[in-house]
């Protein structure tokens, strides 16, 4: 009878409650209806927990998921277009660093320039392809790879057609042209601070110095499989009580520090510019002869960097990781624009105007600063670290004018003392949320935190000693080099004869035999027979 009372009577295809059933019974026929979902609910739950571990269903198997060669060759496709893309990018830094420089240098050294830039790059892919890959990126020692010159056996199977970069899944000749790129942008940086007085037969030697060997193998010890100070920290190799290895995302070491102690080395072998009077001694910096066409080449170097920072992911799967990469990269460099600006304003000898010259080196600076932090760091950290690298290069600049260093377009703070900078900030603002990209998208399993964000002192500590070991390294071994190719004899010594340096057409006509404002009578070819000038020093 009880049974019969609780079979819900249907009108009209709905659902009612008898009338005739008691307020007991009601309560018996909810209890009775929610208690059997729980029930179905809780058996659903059990087998979505135990049927896959039963079954082996590999979307919910404990550890990494196993895809299968189709998803593996589709991901590493993705990643290969992902990685062309960004070195793309990375080589249309060239007009950039090209504009820039020329725009900051005088008119009669703006041929001398843009044939420096192009020449170094021509030469960077042969070297790069011949040796300078194989000593940075190849297995080897601690100190330098020693396989796959030529590209020859860059992979396990011998050729390059179907082999990738470690577990990277992008072939070895995409990362090769990736790689090249940022070696074509190390050797450019090279040449920043040397404007005005560089023979070309001398630029040609100590690119060949920096391209091929100072590059790739310090290069080596941070970004190689078995670099040692990539592998710092660890059991068996240097420092392992540390329990960090140095990291460098993008470069700010391997890239613009080596590029910028290059850069200082050259400039203090070659001494100032003819007529380079300092403010110590009641002059200044000499004027840049187009400062239109240096902002543009900063803008131009800004759009490559979104090659240069998201690229070094290497992985478009980790999208996470490109986006926020890319952000932090824009957040830093409107912060060092404006921090470089600000202090200019407020110091200096442009106290009181809003100097051009200044807030573009301040936005190339938070560039550069964050390129090694980027993947690690929130956008708070990155602006942070991107105002106080606007800061670093002016003060930078002021340093370099009180100490008689001649760099014409700023590359010694901007790569050097900010590149030094950006390393550093990691062990400061290294956020503790991310680990490490892959082909398969982001390991957050084992994040990194900076001094600022709980993490202690051993990012910071690995950070110094990798940034120093490589400067000091850098700045010793360039030093020597560039003072070997002064003691040579013309044409082939770093500093051109004088009257290529204070001629009436300069080094464009001195050099290159042709002006690059062939309009203006100020650029006549001179009569270099009736120059009072000898050697690299005037004598009338």
């Amino acid at each position: 009878m009880l049974f019969s009372k609780l079979i819900p009577a249907r009108a009209n295809g709905q659902i009612s409650l008898p009338i005739k059933m008691t307020k007991a019974e009601k309560w018996r026929f909810w209890l009775s209806m929610f208690g059997g979902k729980l029930i179905g609910l809780f058996l659903v739950l059990l087998a979505m927990g135990f049927l896959p571990a039963i079954i082996g269903t590999p979307a919910h198997a404990q550890g990494a998921p196993a895809y299968t060669a189709h998803e593996t060759t589709m991901m590493n496709s993705v990643n290969t277009v992902w990685t062309l893309v960004a070195a793309f990018l990375v080589f249309g830094m060239q007009p950039g660093f090209v504009m820039l420089e020329a725009g900051f240098a005088r008119a009669k050294e703006t041929v001398n320039v843009l044939m420096e830039c192009i020449f170094d790059t021509c030469l960077c892919g042969l070297l790069f392809w011949a040796f300078g890959y194989a000593f940075m990126f190849s297995h080897g020692n601690g100190f330098i790879g020693y396989h796959w010159f030529f590209l020859v056996g860059a992979d396990s199977d011998g050729g390059l057609a179907s082999g990738t970069y470690l577990t990277s899944g992008v072939p070895v000749i995409a990362h090769w042209i990736f790689q090249f790129a940022f070696a074509d942008t190390c050797s450019t940086v090279t040449s920043g601070a040397m404007i005005g007085r560089t023979g070309f037969r001398g630029d040609i030697l100590y690119s060949i110095g920096v391209t091929g060997f100072i590059y790739p193998i310090i290069g080596h010890w941070a970004w190689g499989p078995d670099g040692w100070l990539a592998n710092m920290g660890t059991a068996g190799n240097f420092f392992p009580s540390l329990g960090q290895g140095f990291r460098d995302f993008a470069g700010s070491t391997v890239v613009h520090t080596i590029g910028g102690m290059v850069s200082l080395a050259g400039a203090i072998v070659l001494g100032p510019r003819l007529g380079r009077v300092f403010k110590r001694d009641g002059g200044g910096p000499m004027a840049p002869h187009n400062l239109t066409i240096a902002a543009v080449g900063g803008f131009i170097l800004w759009f490559g960097w979104y090659g240069f920072n998201p690229g070094s992911t290497l992985s478009a799967v980790d999208m996470q990781g490109i986006g926020r990469v890319a952000t932090n990269t824009t957040l830093a460099a409107c912060a060092g624009g404006m921090g470089a600006m600000l202090i200019g304003l407020w110091t200096g000898p442009t106290k009181g105007k809003f100097d051009l010259g200044l807030t573009t080196n301040g936005f190339l600076a938070g560039l550069v600063a964050i390129t090694c932090p980027c993947y690690w760091v929130d956008p708070v950290g990155a602006i942070s670290l991107g105002f106080i690298a606007g800061i670093v290069v002016v003060y930078g600049l002021y340093l370099l004018e009180y100490l008689r260093i001649d760099d014409p377009i700023g590359a010694v703070p901007v790569h050097g003392f900010c590149g030094m900078w950006g390393t550093w900030s990691l062990g400061l603002f290294a956020s503790g949320k991310f680990g490490a990209t892959g082909a398969t998208g982001a390991d957050n399993s084992s994040p990194v935190a900076g001094l600022f964000y709980g993490g202690g002192t051993s990012v910071l500590k690995a950070q110094i000693i990798g940034n120093l070991t490589i400067t000091i390294a850098t700045f010793v071994v360039a030093y020597a080099m560039m003072w070997l190719i002064r003691q040579l004899p013309h044409p082939w010594n770093l500093r051109v004869e004088g009257p290529g340096e204070v001629g009436v057409g300069g080094l464009d006509v001195w050099e290159h035999g042709t002006p690059a404002y062939p309009d203006q009578a100020e650029y006549e070819v001179p009569a270099l027979s009736t120059s009072k000038v000898h050697g690299d020093k005037v004598i009338g």
